[in-house]
């Protein structure tokens, strides 16, 4: 679990690094840029909504990439801040529940009650991820452990569209990210054993 931990921690950064530094030139805000994926995502869901999964996918990646320019923009500038961390983290939630409000969307239109269902479970799951780490946090203690953080949901999510699996990974999401939530809790039961 650790050497998965420390890949997720340091390969983005290597990604989006070259690029932050250009977007750093511009003078732009890492909370700007922050507002501005959210906002890329809610078009991505628009897109997905209408049933253009490929390019609904293709832009899930570019949006992807694009949420994790603020916090390397903010790291390389130094302008990394404690409401920083509050809203890219509310905003990320947010553009989460887009994404998968834009397929709700399109299987609502398609009266797909199964998909439905799955796409509630993911976005719980998701959501899941997200607060147990964010308690965790909040009891001071560092919690990124589990299988799907934020950018392997983001990448499944994006592949299930391209390759038009998006049942497969729908499944995969509902079931990845429960279980990914139960490993955090179980980790914080075992940091705070008798405390």
């Amino acid at each position: 679990m650790r050497l998965i931990t420390d890949i997720r921690r340091t390969w983005p950064r290597r990604l989006t690094e070259p690029v932050a530094r250009l977007v750093a030139k511009t003078g732009l805000s890492p909370n700007t840029l922050t507002v501005l994926g959210l906002f890329l995502n809610l078009g991505v869901a628009a897109i997905i909504a209408t049933g253009h999964t490929l390019v609904g996918g293709l832009m899930v990646l570019f949006a992807g990439a694009f949420d994790l320019l603020d916090g390397t923009v903010a790291r390389l500038t130094q302008r990394s801040t404690r409401f920083g961390a509050l809203l890219d983290s509310t905003l990320d939630r947010l553009s989460d529940a887009a994404l998968l409000f834009g397929l709700l969307i399109l299987y609502v239109r398609q009266h797909s009650s199964g998909e439905i269902l799955l796409v509630y479970i993911a976005l719980v799951g998701s959501m899941m991820v997200s607060y147990t780490r964010a308690r965790a946090e909040g009891l001071q203690l560092e919690c990124e452990v589990g299988l799907l953080a934020r950018g392997e949901r983001v990448v499944i999510l994006a592949l299930g569209l391209i390759f038009n699996q998006v049942i497969i990974a729908l499944w995969i999401l509902a079931v990845l990210t429960s279980i990914t939530a139960a490993q955090r809790v179980f980790y914080v039961w075992q940091k705070t054993k008798g405390k």
